[in-house]
């Protein structure tokens, strides 16, 4: 076997605490820590065993690591959703209202392309690579479910309680931004 691509996760590659502010990248390794949960500290744990084992293995095979964030996507199977069940719960009604958690989504197809670019790139050897796509916060994918499912999204809310109550709708957060930077920019604040 020429090289082994073993899925890890992005949260092997992250501070301690995710109030650390900064750039995370393949370099930075999750400290083991007892206190950390029990999945982040596994995955953290057996990933560095195998990269334990390759430093002292004198063999032909290779090694690199995929660290997926949180993987989304089409499902296979009824019996197997995985991290999709958030999906569900919000489609569902189970989850009334949005938690403030951010995720990295990476979709499932794209993840695989990056599992056979692991397999097959000749620099892909002694490597891990993050596959993460771009951040957003729970309450950004319901109102991307709302937006796009309309009716079948109806039960996912963001916001429930002053939406229905007192009929307010907040602006979206990339308009929001967007005009804090022209105001900045034209006080000359920036």
């Amino acid at each position: 076997m020429k090289r082994v691509v073993m899925t890890s996760a992005a949260n092997t590659a992250s501070p301690m605490s995710y109030t650390t502010e900064g750039v995370t990248d393949e370099t930075l390794w999750t400290v083991d820590d007892p206190s950390l949960p029990a999945y982040r500290r596994s995955k953290t744990i057996a990933e560095k065993a195998a990269w334990d084992f390759m430093a002292d293995y004198d063999g032909p095979t290779e090694l690199t690591t995929v660290l997926p964030g949180a993987v989304l996507g089409p499902v296979l199977t009824r019996d197997t959703v995985g991290t999709a069940s958030i999906i569900q719960r919000m489609l569902s009604g189970q989850m009334r209202g949005a938690p403030k958690i951010g995720l990295e989504v990476v979709d499932v197809r794209d993840l695989v392309d990056l599992h056979i670019r692991a397999m097959t790139s000749p620099d892909a050897a002694g490597q891990r690579f993050l596959g993460t796509g771009p951040f957003i916060w729970m309450a950004g994918i319901a109102h991307a479910l709302q937006a796009a499912l309309g009716d079948k999204a109806a039960k996912v809310s963001a916001r429930e309680l002053p939406q229905r109550i007192l009929g307010w709708t907040p602006r979206p957060a990339e308009q929001t931004a967007v005009e804090c930077a022209e105001s900045l920019i034209g006080r000359g604040l920036a």
